[in-house]
């Protein structure tokens, strides 16, 4: 009797998972992440070619807005690499035109993102990947993406108040 009913309420639990659309056992979360299209990329006019390859691969983009970063925004958006040999060089590229940054939001959007951009040295990046599309160098690469959660969380505060999030 006890495997009898063990198996109801399993089949049952299997039921509500299903009826949920969760399969394999995985829950779906949704995320949120920061893009960005760089300097290159606004300058390049490839903001649509950008938002186009985001909507069709499913992101929401809940947010988005059209800045230009000082010297100093831009040093303490990626203050996390103060000291390595790349910070003046990136600090002065990402402040010396305007910028898209957009929230996206969506199932496993952070990892989901990062794949669609490609790798940051755009030669070993993925064909089909926006970097490997449209970038020319490893720092002038068109977008950049939130590495996870908390970079994700912190960044999208650097950039968007509660208001300006819609989703």
């Amino acid at each position: 009797m006890e495997a009898f009913l063990l198996r109801v309420f399993l089949q049952q639990i299997h039921g509500w998972v299903n009826c949920f659309g969760i399969s394999g056992g995985r829950i779906p979360m949704k995320e949120r992440t920061l893009a960005i299209i760089k300097p290159d990329g606004v300058g390049r006019k490839l903001v649509g070619e950008v938002v186009k390859r985001l909507e069709t691969a499913g992101f929401d983009i809940v947010a988005m807005k059209k800045i230009r970063m000082t010297k100093g925004q831009a040093k303490g958006f990626y203050r996390v690499h103060k000291g390595k040999p790349f910070y003046e060089s990136v600090t002065d590229f990402m402040s010396s035109g305007p910028c898209i940054v957009m929230i996206l939001e969506g199932e496993d959007v952070i990892a989901r993102y990062r794949k669609l951009m490609g790798a940051t040295d755009f030669l070993k990046a993925e064909e089909g990947t926006i970097r490997r599309a449209f970038a020319t160098d490893i720092e002038k690469n068109i977008v950049h993406g939130s590495d996870g959660a908390e970079t994700a969380a912190f960044e999208i505060g650097y950039f968007f108040s509660e208001l300006e999030a819609v989703g």
